[in-house]
């Protein structure tokens, strides 16, 4: 089971929620905590975490999971709601890059995520998100790369792929529709062509015939004739 995974069935399927994305992330700049408050020195592995409540009305939060070294187990760290977020700073609309910032009405970090793909994904379906659910003003996305954030983003290009598959397959149908007629058009002509030769073929027959029967019985009568002379 990968960690995101792991994270889902921890710590949002227990609470009715389901997670939509997440991200593993460093931070960029150190930030002094206590020692009481990581549970331990040492490197530990951090997510930024995009969920959903199950229920209706529908409820968005991004979370901050950690999992110390030697524990298999997730701890929540910090929660926000999607309305408290209120800028997404991409650092760079140029290129891909891993790096990228999160301000809050109460907190603002520094982050590195382990790819550049998983940045541009986690933002892609944090934009997403944000256009659905929020209720109040929609967080600022800044330098961002406008494939993220329009219809290029992986959402719109899945909706696009399916919407060219039934294209094509209609495109196909139409066509075999098409030869199927031109193929029916032409049975009927070989059909009718048919028929009036088989018409033709029998005037023609039954005109020889009759000419043929005239000819003998000329050929009787003028026989008589001769004979009776």
């Amino acid at each position: 089971m990968s960690a995101k995974s792991a994270i889902n069935k921890a710590v949002f399927t227990p609470h009715d929620e389901k997670m939509l994305a997440a991200v593993q992330v460093k931070r960029r700049t150190k930030k002094k905590i206590p020692f009481l408050a990581t549970g331990g020195q040492g490197d530990y592995m951090t997510f930024i975490c995009l969920s959903v409540t199950n229920k209706k009305p529908s409820h968005v939060s991004i979370t901050k999971v950690k999992q110390f070294p030697g524990s298999s187990s997730f701890a929540k760290r910090s929660m926000w709601t999607i309305d408290q977020l209120r800028q997404v700073n991409g650092c760079d609309p140029n290129k891909d890059c891993p790096e990228f910032d999160l301000a809050f009405d109460n907190a603002f970090d520094q982050w590195v995520a382990g790819s550049a793909g998983e940045k541009c994904t986690f933002i892609q379906i944090l934009h997403h998100t944000c256009q659905r659910y929020s209720s109040q003003s929609k967080p600022e996305f800044v330098n961002c790369q406008s494939k993220l954030l329009g219809g290029n983003s992986i959402l719109h290009s899945a909706a696009d792929s399916v919407t060219s598959a039934v294209q094509k397959a209609s495109q196909a149908l139409n066509e075999r529709g098409e030869r199927l007629s031109r193929a029916e058009e032409k049975t009927g002509e070989m059909k009718n062509s048919a028929e009036q030769f088989s018409v033709t073929a029998h005037k023609v027959t039954h005109t020889h015939t009759h000419t043929h029967v005239s000819h003998i019985r000329s050929l009787q009568g003028l026989g008589e004739f001769f004979l009776t002379t």
